[in-house]
């Protein structure tokens, strides 16, 4: 029979490690932590009852992913909820934009921007589903559906500054850029309407959905499929060197390319072991969970019935703090990203008492204290926000990288996504997944199709593993 050893039981790694059971490899999954997951963890971190998720809060691509689809994992708990409205970015006017999963819903809030939304997105998103065989793999390589994805490629190439010029309206332009600003980068750049294109067109697809009882749903799910096929886990293992690996035939590493690097030492091809220890990092996230009486007093109606709120101003101020926190300046006002999964679960809630995270968007590695920066931003946009918490709990960009050994810095996307990692991944080649060691691939969200817990990076690592296996 055939081995394998996964080291990294993120999402990714625990894809990967399930692809290969399911072909009949022995697998065995080595995790660091002392809980399987990665970004995709839950806990009652302020109150017993009260349930935060660490990390991935909204799960626009896994709900559409075919991988996690085709697994069945209804069978093992997983169930998707959704909110009224998905995504509310509100202005200092009292208006908004507001994303709904329809989107002629959409369009008709925007105006006389409503027509340009619906020409940009209803046919992409009506295609999704073949739309996602091409762009959930490497992004360089010969297309199932050519002419499709030509047809949504073509602005992906541009700045986000640039696809937002395209609407008339403060609250579309601003929608648009915060989605678009998923992806850490300053958005004059090019491809980084790439991320803002994908995430609506996938949203409209298939809504911004929330895991029923925490993200650690997921986790539990995939934990519970890989059990049944065989495959064993080993927590509290940390691999830093190429001798702890057990033999195997194949060894797949859910990991930063960094550390990636330190492990494998000078067994990787000097090439490749250039391309990972210079391998870029974005800037960082840092969160703040809050226990909330009563629930944000929003002062856009639309606001209290997202399960996303984000809260960022204009574009034009969007667009200057992503600038900001990438040239390693902390904004006053940074961009926050709200999250009310309750809405969609109450169960996470315990009586009144609703669980709110918040992360803001802050330079790499950054030492100071964002919480007093998050809590404003949500002030400004919900007056006596302030006095309606009564507990939290703060996870600065250090304690990610603890939390998280793949978030250096606090980069919870596990590198710059610009346009050379965005494409190619840690390095330039064809084959992203490959790392030049016969046997060995890479399969964290360094790699295409990058982070979420679709668990796409981990399943195409597999899935050429298993090709040059001959399985």
């Amino acid at each position: 029979m055939s081995t394998a050893v996964v080291v990294g039981a993120g999402p990714n790694g625990l894809a990967a490690a399930i692809t290969l059971a399911s072909r009949g490899v022995e697998v065995t999954v080595l995790e660091a932590a002392d809980r399987i997951g990665g970004g995709i963890r839950s806990s009652e971190s302020i109150m017993p009852g009260l349930v935060f998720d660490h990390c991935a809060a909204i799960h626009v691509m896994p709900a559409g992913s075919k991988f996690i689809n085709d697994l069945g994992l209804d069978r093992y708990g997983l169930q998707w909820k959704w909110t009224e409205i998905d995504c509310v970015h509100p202005l200092d006017d009292g208006s908004a934009g507001a994303l709904y999963r329809s989107v002629e819903t959409t369009a008709a809030g925007l105006g006389a921007d409503g027509s340009r939304w619906e020409m940009l997105f209803g046919g992409p998103s009506r295609r999704f589903d073949k739309l996602s065989d091409d762009i959930m793999g490497p992004l360089l390589r010969v297309p199932k559906h050519p002419f499709g994805l030509a047809r949504f490629g073509a602005p992906t190439v541009l700045p986000a500054a640039v696809t937002a010029r395209a609407f008339r309206t403060p609250q579309a332009r601003a929608l648009f850029g915060g989605v678009a600003a998923h992806t850490f980068q300053p958005l004059h750049r090019p491809l980084t309407s790439a991320i803002g294109l994908g995430i609506i067109t996938a949203g409209h697809a298939n809504g911004w959905p929330v895991a029923a009882g925490g993200s650690q749903s997921i986790t539990d799910a995939l934990e519970a499929l890989l059990t049944e096929l065989g495959g064993k886990i080993e927590t509290g293992v940390r691999v830093t060197s190429a001798s702890q690996l057990p033999p195997a035939d194949i060894t797949i590493f859910d990991l930063s390319p960094t550390a990636i690097a330190g492990i494998l030492g000078d067994r990787l091809p000097t090439r490749v072991s250039r391309a990972f220890r210079r391998f870029r990092y974005g800037p960082g996230a840092f969160k703040v969970d809050f226990a909330v009486d009563g629930g944000v007093p929003w002062s856009n109606e639309a606001a209290y019935r997202a399960g996303t709120v984000h809260l960022g101003g204009d574009f034009a101020e969007l667009a200057g703090t992503e600038r900001d926190i990438h040239a390693g300046r902390m904004p006053q006002r940074p961009f926050v990203l709200a999250f009310q999964q309750y809405l969609a679960d109450p169960e996470r809630s315990v009586g009144n008492i609703h669980p709110v995270s918040a992360y803001a968007h802050v330079p790499n590695g950054y030492t100071g204290d964002a919480t007093e920066a998050i809590v404003a931003q949500i002030e400004r946009f919900a007056p006596g926000f302030r006095e309606r918490v009564v507990g939290q709990a703060v996870r600065s960009t250090t304690e990610m990288s603890v939390y998280n050994a793949n978030y250096v810095g606090g980069d919870i996307n596990t590198g710059a996504k610009d346009i050379r990692q965005l494409v190619f991944g840690p390095r330039t080649t064809l084959s992203p997944y490959a790392i030049g060691v016969s046997g060995m691939y890479i399969c964290s969200a360094a790699t295409p199709p990058g982070p979420g817990a679709h668990g796409m990076c981990g399943a195409n690592a597999a899935a050429q593993a298993l090709a040059e296996l001959g399985r």
